[in-house]
């Protein structure tokens, strides 16, 4: 910096050319010198440089009670027998500034602080706060938010204007740059596998997805282990560890995945679909019902999900009987049609009640075949059925 203003002190002051000019690293003070009417060398100018400007914005601050830090300057400047500009080169700050600290306006930096105590040989005063660089900033920022909001009602100016300015910088360039907030995040595209189809059970039943998200909904207590289930087969399926909240009005978790390129992978190469399930009356892909094995997983995804075992008590000449049935209720017609097909093509019998939302499995047999050969990743469902 000392360099930099020797180098480009202005070569004339007040209308004199500078004959010799002298730069005293101690003190990094200038001394100009120039020929006066007589033709005699008289100095003209002196340049005193203490530091960089941005020193005190980066320097630490001290921060006194009030009245306290011009009681300090004072005492100092009297302790020290000094003038104010003896005084302000000591602090290694400008006349200007200490003038300042001296009125209160500013607080003076710690460095200068400790500077006029050792001079003085005490120690720092015991009453003050030392305070970070910046730490106006973000008083200032309210402030000035506070006072914009006051002034227009909303923060950042005219909104219709900065709207109108942004699509045009939009249309003109910014669409045309590659921006790494805009590029979809990465997954893995499984293919069709036993694990896919029930995943696809699994969204049928408690799923559903909007244009950025992939949700399953379940009971935030009964079906806490089978979320972790969820959770594993998503991570493996689309190498995405999914996210997790808890609903506040209700007792109801959400397992989710935020992805707006694995939405549109499900919706058009799974066969699944965003928005209301029941409205568009979905069923499982053909991919699925084609295919032996996946329509078994797809099955136990959809009973894992929106199925339940229902243990039925009655009397008989005053003895209590029980037996379990397994229900799966939906309000998606095709998709309840499809899931009986599915029972019937295992050999498992089940009817569908007559207000064509539920299915049944009843007999015993058929309970114990469910179990046997299509199975429950629910451990909810396989406690009540061995209970």
């Amino acid at each position: 910096m000392a360099e930099w203003l020797k180098a480009t002190v202005l070569k004339t002051v007040m209308g004199r050319p500078i004959v010799s000019s002298n730069l005293t690293a101690s003190s990094r003070k200038i001394e100009m010198s120039s020929l006066n009417a007589d033709g005699k060398v008289c100095r003209i100018a002196s340049l005193c440089y203490y530091g960089d400007m941005t020193e005190q914005f980066k320097s630490k601050r001290a921060k006194f009670k009030k009245g306290k830090q011009k009681e300090f300057i004072i005492k100092s400047k009297e302790e020290l027998g000094l003038t104010w500009q003896e005084f302000s080169q000591i602090a290694k700050t400008s006349s200007r500034n200490l003038n300042d600290w001296k009125n209160e306006k500013i607080s003076m930096s710690v460095n200068a602080l400790s500077i006029i105590c050792k001079k003085r040989k005490c120690a720092l005063p015991k009453e003050i706060e030392i305070l970070n660089p910046y730490w106006y900033a973000r008083r200032g920022a309210l402030l000035g938010g506070k006072a914009t909001y006051e002034k227009y009602g909303i923060i950042g100016g005219n909104q219709e204007k900065r709207k109108e300015k942004w699509n045009q910088w939009w249309e003109k360039e910014g669409k045309l740059k590659p921006n790494e907030i805009l590029k979809p995040l990465p997954f893995k595209k499984p293919r069709f596998s036993k694990k896919l189809a029930e995943f696809v059970g699994i969204m049928l039943g408690d799923g559903g997805m909007t244009k950025n998200q992939v949700k399953v909904t379940l009971h935030s207590v009964d079906d806490l282990e089978y979320s972790r289930f969820i959770e594993n087969l998503m991570r493996d399926l689309f190498d995405v560890k999914p996210g997790r909240t808890k609903r506040n009005d209700c007792k109801a978790l959400e397992v989710v995945l935020s992805r707006v390129g694995l939405v549109k992978f499900l919706v058009d190469n799974v066969g699944l679909c965003t928005g209301n399930k029941i409205r568009q009356q979905v069923d499982i892909p053909d991919w699925v019902k084609n295919d032996d094995v996946f329509k078994l997983t797809c099955l136990r995804g959809l009973i894992d999900t929106d199925g339940c075992v229902i243990i039925h008590k009655y009397k008989v000449n005053g003895k209590c009987y029980l037996y379990k049935k397994l229900s799966f209720t939906s309000r998606s017609i095709p998709l309840l049609n499809s899931a009986k097909r599915i029972f019937d093509e295992v050999d498992i019998k089940s009817r569908i009640t007559k207000n064509n939302l539920e299915i049944r499995v009843e007999a015993k047999r058929d309970i114990e075949r469910y179990f046997s050969v299509i199975g429950t990743h629910n451990p909810k469902h396989l406690m009540r059925y061995e209970k």
